[in-house]
């Protein structure tokens, strides 16, 4: 796409907040940046001045640029949040923040507790708390938090459940910081009532109320010439304003954002330039992820109706492939993913005689009696050599007919079975920026999975090489020796001590552990 083609698009920016993202020769991502107003960021690349260009690394950035996307958002704490997304998922080659593990605070009100309390944590778990945020603002976020702490008189000890014994070591009562509940000063019932107002305030309600006291006591003590007081007031309205910000939570192209992305028309025009019959509500895409030898992985995505079908995603880990091969790689994953489509509508229905499997699963699918649905086009990341394989256990299962294409990176050509030239789709296209979509979200969910086993691989310990090592053995033996060394050192009676653990399997792992 032309410079001039690039200026034209960008002088159809609106001047609202919202995210952009640069994409580079081969249709990827290289840069995601955020601005209050679109059209006049925008400006910094498509008519630069020439104190802009004098920065080396935005003049590259500048030169690379083939395309942009753009959403629009609401405010500045949407950008950011939208921003600190995408630049994890694309982890574009300009962006520099936000590429770590570092994300922004999440509040966490632990309401499964007796004596719930509030937490800044980064990662939100399953663990039954309640999770709010995330809050770009975190000065602000702590600032709040410890006003709502004062005003609602809820602990901040960390011990999950603080007694008498706690409350030796702690003055928080003594200041009036604390209703000590853990002696019993309030009941447990008056503490979670005083815990849900201060969470309903953090979630909206009572927001109104809470703002017009703060201000009648600013202005009160403003009147009464307590300045430095009024002060403090100010700033903690302020900072509950911001902490509370409306924000929305984005999942991967939310399909409430506007913007450049367009999925009925893409598929419209993907249909059109591969001469479809109809457009492909259901795309499945496979990609390969093998980091290393030792975790050899494939992911399967799903889009219906040109959207991300989180659900339907699966993940492979590839079992009978020796090394780094990926058409092997993808043979077995697309033997595994379609002969269990036909295997599953096989043992429910019986398929009439003369009908072409690919054809009796899309009536099925029709009928809505599929029990897995069949997709209407089957995307597989790679050039020739990868289709020819998906092909081939495509033939061995009977779903030869089945429309098959292969995307090849380099160039973003779109490989057919029954061609010799592959087809090229326009860079500015929908249907290439589709296919690009449904590629990159495949090639990401599959660096995912990698990563979670690599992480797996390097938090196991060497006992659990140990044929009859459970979880709980190996926690029991860690929490109380610590280290291996440790336990080598130990007669079988210090470990049959053990809850769970007998002489006779103490002998045996002792054995064990010095031998290896």
């Amino acid at each position: 796409m032309g410079k001039v083609n690039l200026k034209a698009k960008w002088r159809e920016t609106p001047h609202r907040p919202g995210v952009y993202l640069m994409k580079g020769a081969g249709g990827g991502v290289i840069y995601v940046g955020k601005a209050k107003d679109l059209h006049r960021r925008l400006a910094n690349y498509f008519s630069p001045s020439r104190a802009t260009l004098e920065n080396g690394k935005t003049r590259a950035l500048i030169a690379a640029i083939e395309d942009f996307d753009y959403y629009e958002v609401r405010n500045e704490q949407e950008s950011l949040i939208l921003e600190q997304k995408l630049i994890k998922e694309y982890r574009p080659h300009y962006n520099v923040q936000l590429r770590d593990d570092k994300r922004y605070y999440l509040l966490r009100a632990s309401r499964q507790d007796e004596l719930p309390r509030f937490s800044l944590v980064r990662l939100r778990k399953d663990d039954g708390a309640r999770y709010i945020g995330p809050f770009v603002h975190a000065t602000a976020l702590k600032e709040t938090v410890e006003w709502l702490n004062h005003r609602f008189r809820l602990r901040t000890c960390t011990c999950r459940l603080p007694d008498g014994e706690t409350y030796r070591h702690c003055h928080d009562d003594v200041i009036r910081q604390c209703s000590a509940p853990c002696i019993g000063r309030i009941s447990q019932e008056e503490y979670r009532a005083s815990f849900d107002a201060a969470l309903g305030l953090l979630e909206g309600r009572s927001r109104k109320e809470h703002l017009d006291a703060l201000t009648a006591e600013m202005t009160a003590a403003a009147e009464a010439l307590e300045f430095e007081r009024a002060a403090r007031l100010r700033d903690v309205r302020e900072n509950i304003m911001k902490t509370l910000e409306p924000a929305r939570r984005f999942t991967r192209r939310d399909a409430e954002l506007p913007g450049t992305v367009n999925p009925e028309r893409d598929l419209a025009e993907l249909a059109a330039a591969m001469q479809m019959p109809e457009p492909p509500a259901i795309m499945e895409c496979f990609d390969i992820s093998n980091l290393s030898s030792n975790h050899i992985v494939a992911s399967m995505v799903r889009f219906t109706d040109g959207r991300p079908d989180n659900s339907a995603y699966r993940r492979y880990r590839i079992r009978g492939v020796e090394g780094q091969n990926d058409f092997a790689s993808m043979l077995e994953v697309v033997r595994r993913r379609y002969s269990r489509i036909v295997n599953e509508s096989s043992g429910l229905f019986s398929k009439p005689e003369g009908e072409d499997t690919y054809a009796w699963l899309k009536r099925l699918r029709a009928e809505g009696k599929a029990p897995i649905t069949v997709p209407d086009l089957v995307v597989v990341d790679g050039g020739k050599g990868q289709l020819a394989v998906a092909m081939e256990v495509l033939a061995e299962i009977g779903l030869q007919n089945m429309p098959v294409v292969g995307l090849a990176k380099r160039d973003e050509e779109v490989f057919f079975p029954d061609r010799a030239e592959p087809l090229v789709l326009s860079r500015d296209s929908g249907a290439l920026r589709l296919l690009q979509r449904l590629r990159d979200e495949a090639h990401r969910f599959a660096n995912n999975y990698n990563e979670l086993l690599v992480r797996k691989r390097v938090r196991e310990s060497r006992l659990d090489a140990f044929p009859s090592m459970t979880p709980r053995r190996k926690e029991l033996l860690l929490a109380r020796f610590h280290t291996i060394p440790n336990l080598r050192t130990c007669s079988p009676a210090d470990l049959a001590a053990l809850p769970g653990i007998s002489k006779p399997w103490a002998e045996r792992f002792l054995a064990w552990l010095q031998e290896n």
